[in-house]
């Protein structure tokens, strides 16, 4: 039989449980710090979200969605067109020609084992390219830039083309591009340079550059690189779900480079440039340098370096043995001699220490120096064997225009280091007044790689040889000779000063982007530089000048030669200077014969028909003047 309870059993029960009678339980309230937290906290969190909804949405919207219409598109690369590059008077130096590259896109090439295999045989049956060259210009490249697509060819052939495109390779491509053609590339390869795809260190210097980009390598092509370059344009191909084209559309136009308005006289270069060959074929030598220049602006009419090469080279992938001799070649044809070269300007720069020692007043015009061939110095310690400082040729008694007419040495030695009664000059006088005619400095002409020279001090010998400096030393130098270095295009910048009445030019190839710029004015040794000028005319006009053969031109013209002795005097380099006409000169040449035969005599009959030239085609005679006039 069932046990009956009361209900007081349960009301005891459920009392019990509460600690005992209802009269006995406190009730303490619940503190509302942990509701704030919990309820800030689930705040914080929807904050959140509704953040990271707006910045995906709205603020980088438009980056996921060129990310999505990436990923199903297909972007081609647009390349563009290098800047032309005309000379005076609008002739195309430098022209595009359209080609087909053959393209690795490495990033899909590195996705698969299978993938590269089968890449690299195709590159080897089409191109001939080993797969060891292959992964060299992969591993080259930085970390951050290894999937960046790398030009295996960058003029493909009819055939490869075709066998290319039919591999339907998603890692081997073909690209429309375009590669640089030089019309007259020999001739002109030491203005414009060449061009080429970029190094390892060009990609890591230029974060805008992509592996297959092409970029200047020297000349102006370098110089000028990132106007040249203009910027590349990109078209989109979209696909559906199947991966078929809906849809083209362009997503970056394509910028083609500035062009390049040069100063050169193209025509005058052609002939500078076959005359020079010609004159140096005749003496059994290669190596020499062709200058000229506008002395009234600083513009350069023409720039030859010999031995020159074809730039086209560098753009043809069959041309690599061809490549691989000029660059390996001990004649140093890619080596611009006319501002990299550094030489000493033997008697070339009596013309500067003539004008120092009259602006100091070392010398007067009329005074006079004897030369019998020698300069004779006492050795305090053995009296029989004086020191003996040698002249060309015995001069006689010579005064300032003389000495310069006739290159006497020993006219030089006393006003540059001082003998008898004149105080000379001295190496630092002599080095101030380089100074003043910018040599030792840049020019600042715009080309790349532009050499300094070297500027002798006392100082700068010890430091360097651990000699101290003598007065031989200062003879030298007084010369063109011993330690004093200078470019070509120094020694032919100063001499267009003395042409032009005193006013150092900049020199510069690109007149839409460069202007004439007067780097020193010297103006105000109008007076001196006079008379240096009549030194100069006479090399020209009398019987015993050194440069006489010109006498004859049908225009007046002041000029100065130069032979300084390399190699321990075995040999000799042959330099000409001069300006035309002399009276208010329009251009001033420099020829520089390496290792010449019979020192400036091989520079002269070139510098005679280079200036004729140039008259008979360049400078308005009376006649025409008169005919003109007329009309």
């Amino acid at each position: 039989m069932p046990r009956k309870y009361k209900a007081k059993n349960f009301t005891d029960f459920e009392e019990s449980l509460n600690g005992g009678s209802r009269e006995e339980v406190i009730e303490v309230p619940l503190s509302s710090q942990p509701l704030f937290y919990t309820g800030l906290l689930i705040f914080l969190f929807a904050a959140l979200a509704v953040g990271r909804v707006l910045f995906l949405g709205v603020v980088s919207g438009e980056i996921y969605k060129a990310r999505a219409e990436a990923n199903s598109s297909e972007l081609e690369r647009l390349q563009a067109p290098r800047g032309l590059v005309f000379a005076r008077g609008g002739e195309v130096l430098a022209e595009n020609q359209p080609v087909f590259l053959a393209v690795l896109k490495t990033s899909e090439f590195l996705k698969d084992e299978s993938i590269q295999e089968k890449t690299l045989a195709s590159i080897k049956e089409i191109m001939g390219i080993d797969r060891e060259l292959v992964w060299s210009l992969i591993k080259e490249r930085d970390q951050e830039r290894i999937g960046d697509p790398i030009v295996l060819s960058a003029d493909l052939s009819q055939t490869e083309l075709i066998q290319l495109k039919s591999l339907n390779s998603l890692s081997l491509v073909v690209e429309s591009g375009f590669k640089r053609n030089y019309p007259d590339g020999p001739i002109f390869s030491s203005i414009i340079g060449y061009t080429g795809l970029p190094t390892a260190l060009d990609l890591r210097e230029n974060a805008e550059l992509t592996g297959v980009d092409f970029v200047g390598k020297s000349g102006l092509e370098a110089f000028y690189d990132k106007d040249l370059r203009g910027k590349n344009g990109f078209l989109a191909y979209l696909r559906d779900a199947k991966g078929e084209i809906f849809e083209e559309k362009k997503e970056r136009p394509v910028e083609a480079g500035a062009a390049l308005n040069l100063t050169i006289d193209a025509e005058f270069q052609r002939y500078f440039y076959h005359r020079m060959q010609e004159g140096l074929t005749s003496l059994g030598r290669n190596s020499g340098v062709g200058l000229a220049l506008n002395p009234r602006n600083g513009e350069v009419l023409a720039l030859i370096n010999l031995p020159s090469y074809d730039p086209n080279i560098f753009l043809a992938p069959e041309k690599n043995e061809e490549r691989l001799k000029l660059l390996n070649s001990p004649e140093t044809p890619l080596f611009n001699r006319a501002i990299s070269g550094t030489y000493s300007p033997g008697s070339t720069i009596k013309p500067l220490v003539a004008l120092a020692a009259l602006s100091e007043g070392v010398i007067n015009t009329e005074k006079q120096i004897y030369s019998p061939g020698y300069l004779e110095i006492p050795n305090p310690y053995d009296p029989q064997k004086p020191t003996l400082f040698l002249d060309w040729r015995p001069q006689g008694w010579v005064n300032l225009e003389r000495a310069i007419a006739q290159s006497s040495n020993v006219y030089f030695y006393t006003v540059g280091g001082g003998f008898g009664d004149i105080k000379g000059l001295g190496i630092k006088r002599l080095n101030d007044w380089w100074q003043k005619f910018n040599l030792g400095k840049l020019t600042g002409i715009d080309l790349p790689w532009e050499a300094k020279g070297l500027l002798p001090t006392v100082e700068e010998k010890e430091k360097r040889t651990g000699t101290p400096w003598l007065l031989g030393d200062t003879y030298n130098v007084s010369i063109g000779q011993g330690d004093l270095l200078l470019t070509p295009l120094q020694i032919l910048n100063y001499v267009a000063a003395i042409g032009n009445g005193g006013k150092i030019y900049r020199p510069f190839l690109v007149s839409n982007f460069k202007h004439s710029e007067v780097a020193s004015d010297l103006s105000n040794l109008q007076t001196q530089i006079s008379e240096v000028e009549k030194g100069m005319k006479a090399a020209v006009n009398f019987p015993l000048g050194t440069a006489y053969l010109l006498h004859d031109l049908q225009v007046s013209v002041a000029a100065k030669t130069g032979t300084a002795q390399i190699l321990s005097n075995t040999q000799a380099n042959a330099f000409f200077v001069g300006f035309m006409p002399a009276e208010d000169p329009e251009i001033v040449i420099l020829i520089l014969v390496e290792r010449s035969r019979e020192g400036s005599l091989n520079t002269v009959p070139i510098a005679k028909d280079v200036l004729n030239w140039y008259y008979l085609n360049r400078i308005p005679h009376p006649s025409e003047i008169l005919s003109t006039s007329s009309k």
